[in-house]
């Protein structure tokens, strides 16, 4: 600690979800030690990253693609299948954090990261600020729920919620409900509250993809592809579901016969009892669910000016382009699973080199 009250840290890794365990993982194997090199700061009250706040009725067996974190096997049950994801998934971070001894600090808030003394990152939270050499952002997307605005929102007399604040099935009972939104969450939602509610009304901006073939390595890279090229471009990200279109599973297949997944195009504006469209067409709802995605939860970067004229951060492999020294991993084509892990091996592999020709202590 200096004279400030500031301390001293080579990489400060800010969010424990499956981006950030993985890049600590790969910096304590590089030979750095938790809390003498560098610092695991998460604002979550526990274990888990964003998988902690999933629904209870988002099961273990019905999550997609859930891949391990480096170094440890993700071994379940098959009675796991029928717990909540946010149990299972919890446990296995909370394992794996004292497995490799990450020490995580939580919860801590990561206020702003800016400019600091000779050419290190400043980096202010609720628990003090640190002063870094290099900076590992893996906050995801779950703190920045998207929600789009139509005209006459405020009026409707209904409840109005994101995904976010989904809390099951169980509320919609007996109930009129719209949900808007073309991807997963919002199609296993609307299956969900379908078996419960009075009456349901899909939305969506465009036509949803219906994915009906196999989905191996090729179609996955080609989906990320899509995604890099955005990032490279300083665009704000896509989410790589956004661009693999919907699985086609029984419980789909079975909702699309039904006419439960039967989507209508997006209403023009919001009334006191429900929703319209400009040609006359009304829905009655008591309820309006938006299932509209998130936003990369990057206002913690915005005193270090990273963002593009198109409003994203451009990046290189994981390395912010206007600063070598920052690192987003699970943004953009790192926001899978499979891609955060490898995605946290770059960048401590960059953030090696970066150490290696930069004295500690400038």
């Amino acid at each position: 600690m200096n004279d400030s009250g500031v301390r001293d840290i080579d990489v400060v890794v800010v969010g424990a979800g499956q981006a950030g365990l993985s890049g600590a993982y790969h910096l304590r194997r590089s030979g750095l030690e938790p809390d003498r090199d560098f610092v695991v700061l998460d604002h979550a009250p526990r274990p888990g990253g964003a998988w902690q706040f999933r629904w209870p009725s988002l099961t273990y067996g019905k999550v997609h693609g859930m891949h391990a974190l480096p170094g440890m096997e993700l071994i379940t049950a098959e009675s796991d299948n029928g717990r909540p994801s946010s149990e299972v998934i919890g446990a296995y971070f909370t394992a794996y954090e004292r497995r490799f001894g990450l020490r995580v600090h939580r919860p801590v808030d990561v206020r702003a990261v800016r400019e600091g003394d000779g050419g290190r990152l400043l980096v202010e939270t609720s628990e003090g600020s640190w002063s870094a050499r290099a900076l590992i952002s893996a906050t995801g997307t779950w703190d920045r729920p998207f929600w789009p605005r139509y005209p006459g929102q405020e009026t409707f007399r209904g409840r109005q919620l994101h995904t976010a604040d989904y809390p099951g099935p169980g509320e919609f009972t007996g109930l009129r409900v719209v949900v808007v939104g073309g991807g997963a969450s919002g199609t296993q939602h609307l299956m969900e509250i379908a078996e419960v509610a009075a009456d349901t009304t899909w939305v969506t901006r465009r036509p949803p993809v219906w994915n009906e073939g196999p989905f191996g390595e090729e179609q996955g890279r080609a989906a990320v592809a899509l995604v890099d090229e955005r990032v490279r471009r300083g665009l704000p990200p896509r989410s790589v579901v956004s661009v693999t279109g919907l699985p086609v599973t029984e419980a789909t297949s079975r909702a699309r016969e039904t006419g439960v997944l039967d989507r209508l195009p997006m209403f023009d504006r919001i009334t006191p009892d429900g929703v319209a469209w400009d040609d006359g067409r009304t829905v009655e709802a008591d309820v309006i669910l938006w299932a509209t995605g998130f936003r990369p939860a990057v206002g913690h970067l915005a005193p270090l000016g990273l963002r593009e004229p198109g409003g994203g951060i451009r990046v290189e492999g994981t390395r912010a382009v206007r600063d070598e020294r920052v690192h987003l991993v699970g943004y953009g084509p790192s926001a899978s699973t499979i891609g955060a892990n490898r995605a946290g091996r770059a960048a401590v592999r960059e953030i090696g080199r970066l150490l290696a020709r930069a004295p500690a202590l400038a």
